[in-house]
This record gives structure tokens, C-alpha cells and sequence, in this order.
């Protein structure tokens, strides 16, 4: 009709989840659905790198100015491996090294923000969403303080969340082991995903 009146018709992709529900399988397909429930899941994620002179040091996607930086076969951020290791682990699709094996020459030098994007994305193909992101970044030096924010923007923004969603906290170990000695930084991370699952 609205052709026949000379109007311009143009077609908008829809939603497949937007069904118009008429038929009895229309009616099957949303009870279905309704009967899906949410699942809470919780991944935990925990790296090490070695501190070396000269390089850069890359925590949590951003670069802080240091006398060292992480020795890796990426970019060594330690933080951003935990959280990829606790997202992918909440929803038992294996760890880091499975998706991205160090042995593998197309992961030298690269940059760790598009290993924490593929283990969100492997979350959402399957239907999940994520919910939380908790970090601590174990080590003497440097002060995290300073970089707190940058560091809390720069994974809210890789992995789609609100800022008051992801939480970044930093300590010590007092002197004590191999971070205390200042040989190397730790992280540790903690995903919250929800998946639906059928009853």
C-alpha cells in the first residue's frame, strides 16, 4: 500500500528473540524460553610474570612508567591473563594458553586486551553475560594507586561494562616470596558471568 502511494519502503533487521507469538509453536517457543533460568557462574583466574629491566610494563591494558617491565611471550599483562583465565573459567571453556598456546608465533609481542575480548565474546556466543569483574594485582612496585582508574576504565571498556561493575585493588605480600623480592607481579581475578540454562 504504502508502495502504491509512492512512499519509499525500507526494511529494518528485527530481533530474533522479538516474535510475534500466534501459532501453538509460537506459544511452545516462549514457554521455552520462560522456563530457561539463570545461572550465576564464578571463574577464577591467577598469573605470574617475571620482572625484567628495559621492557615495558603493561598491567591491566595500560602502559605505567617503571624500571620493568613483565617478560612473556604477549605483552605480559598479568592482570588482564587473570581476568581472561576467570572469565573463560566461569564458563568452563578452558584457560588462556588453550585458546592462545605460547607456542603459537602470532601471539609474540601481542597485546593482552584481545585475549580478555575473545573470552567475552566466547561468553555471549553461548549466551551468557557478564556480570562482574574483580581484580588484585600482587606486587611491591609500582604503586597501582596511581593508575587505579585508568586501569579500571581500560578493562571496562575491553570487556563492555559499566565502571562500577569492575573492581581493581592492588597489595602486597609484605616483603615476602618472589613479589616481595620484586621479581615478578601476581594477579588474581574473578569473573561473575550468568548463563540461561534449561529446567
Amino acid at each position: 500500500v504504502a508502495e502504491k502511494a509512492g512512499l519509499t519502503v525500507q526494511t529494518v533487521a528485527g530481533d530474533p528473540d522479538n516474535r510475534k507469538l500466534t501459532t501453538p509453536a509460537d506459544r511452545e517457543w516462549a514457554e521455552a524460553r520462560m522456563n530457561r533460568a539463570t545461572s550465576v557462574r564464578v571463574g577464577n583466574g591467577f598469573d605470574v610474570h617475571r620482572l625484567e629491566a628495559g621492557l615495558p610494563l603493561w598491567l591491566g591494558g595500560i602502559t605505567i612508567p617503571h624500571s620493568h617491565g613483565l617478560q612473556g611471550h604477549s605483552d605480559a599483562d598479568v592482570a588482564l591473563h587473570a581476568l581472561t583465565d576467570a572469565v573463560l573459567g566461569s564458563f568452563a571453556a578452558g584457560d588462556i594458553g588453550l585458546h592462545f598456546p605460547p607456542s603459537d608465533p602470532r601471539w609474540r609481542g601481542a597485546a593482552s586486551d584481545q585475549f580478555l575480548h575473545h573470552a567475552v565474546t566466547l561468553l555471549r556466543a553461548v549466551g551468557g553475560q557478564l556480570s562482574h569483574l574483580d581484580l588484585t594485582i600482587i606486587c611491591e612496585a609500582p604503586k597501582i594507586g596511581p593508575y587505579r582508574q585508568a586501569i579500571t576504565r581500560r578493562i571496562a571498556a575491553i570487556v563492555g561494562l559499566p565502571l562500577g561493575q569492575v573492581s581493581v585493588k592492588a597489595t602486597t605480600t609484605e616483603g615476602l616470596g618472589f613479589t616481595g623480592r620484586r621479581e615478578g607481579i601476581a594477579a588474581q581475578a574473578t569473573a561473575t558471568t550468568l548463563l540461561k540454562v534449561d529446567l
